[in-house]
């Protein structure tokens, strides 16, 4: 057996103190011990090295080289230890821990706030955000590559736990100057001209709106499909068409008047915000923290993020 496989971690931890003071006593009072048992424990070492650690010089003590080099290493091994600890410590929910979570686009727009204010007491807490459509969310929650998912109502089929904190509220949004903007009512056939900007196939906006339509037997008379809610709602503002979004995800541009929720009857369509993992998911104490926190905290962040003044329109 190689010579430090012998030296144990008491060793290095008196070993590492007596060469950063340079003091066998300073050294025992830092670890609570007897200045004997520190002399002991680095006699064992030397021992074990098979080459001295100190040199007396004087009334001064000094490494050897073969001390110097040591003293390196054990620096480095007791690092890591404490790297260990922490990342233990973490998955205990002692001082961290790591949370990886997928949302889908939509979600986005609140997601970041909600971390914010979970992580401020938490600071050395590790989050990984994954930002997908409900398609590649799903399968990431199939693979179980991710500690919870942030999006709808979760697939059928699926063997996962699903739990609702918030409402989620989609309405038919379109340009501030659009003619129906300023109607008290308006039926949703009077939209069936309009040109619908919709999402892409697997965007659970997408699938919202086609069975809200579906529910009404609506069929719009036009679609344009584009990738992203950003790039739908550039093109609403300047008329390019209507579309179907969740009011979570304009609110800045319905306070600012660039958009218009258009006031159709049964809308908003309410659907539900939900915190989703896999059935037999053992969740670690901050996936289990930031779980509760959003069923108990969640609803209300999320209002209070994206209230939006939007003025009342007076009837055309």
């Amino acid at each position: 057996m190689a010579a430090l496989q012998r030296a144990t971690l008491r060793q290095l931890r008196i070993f590492e103190a007596a060469a950063r003071h340079l003091h066998f006593g300073r050294a025992a009072a830092e670890l609570h011990l007897s200045q004997p048992a520190v002399s002991i424990q680095l006699k064992q070492l030397e021992t074990n090295v098979q080459l001295p650690l100190f040199e007396q010089m004087g009334r001064r003590m000094n490494l050897t080289r073969a001390g110097m080099e040591l003293a390196g290493h054990a620096r480095g091994i007791l690092a890591r230890l404490q790297e260990a600890d922490d990342a233990i410590d973490g998955l205990k929910g002692v001082s961290g821990g790591e949370l990886h979570i997928a949302s889908t686009t939509t979600a986005v727009y609140f997601v970041p706030r909600l971390l914010a204010v979970f992580r401020h007491d938490r600071p050395r807490l590790k989050v990984r955000l994954a930002v997908k459509n409900r398609e590649l969310v799903i399968r990431d929650l199939v693979e179980n590559t991710i500690d919870l998912a942030i999006m709808g109502a979760a697939p059928s089929g699926l063997d996962a736990v699903s739990v609702a904190f918030a409402k989620n509220p989609l309405a038919i949004i379109a340009s501030h100057d659009h003619p129906l903007a300023r109607r008290r009512r308006v039926r949703l056939e009077q939209l069936a001209e309009e040109t619908f900007l919709i999402r892409e196939p697997g965007s659970g906006t997408r699938d919202a709106m086609e069975r809200a339509f579906s529910a009404h037997r609506f069929r719009s008379h036009e679609t344009v499909e584009m990738g992203s809610n950003e790039t739908i709602k550039q093109a609403a503002m300047v008329g390019m068409g209507v579309s179907f979004l969740s009011l979570h995800t304009t609110g800045l541009e319905l306070a600012t008047k660039q958009l218009a929720a258009l006031k159709v009857d049964g809308m908003p369509v309410m659907r539900d915000w939900c915190v989703i993992h896999r059935e037999r998911k053992r969740l670690s104490p901050a996936t289990a923290a930031f779980k509760d926190y959003l069923v108990a905290e969640g609803a209300g962040l999320i209002e209070r993020a994206m209230r939006c003044a939007t003025p009342a329109r007076k009837e055309s």
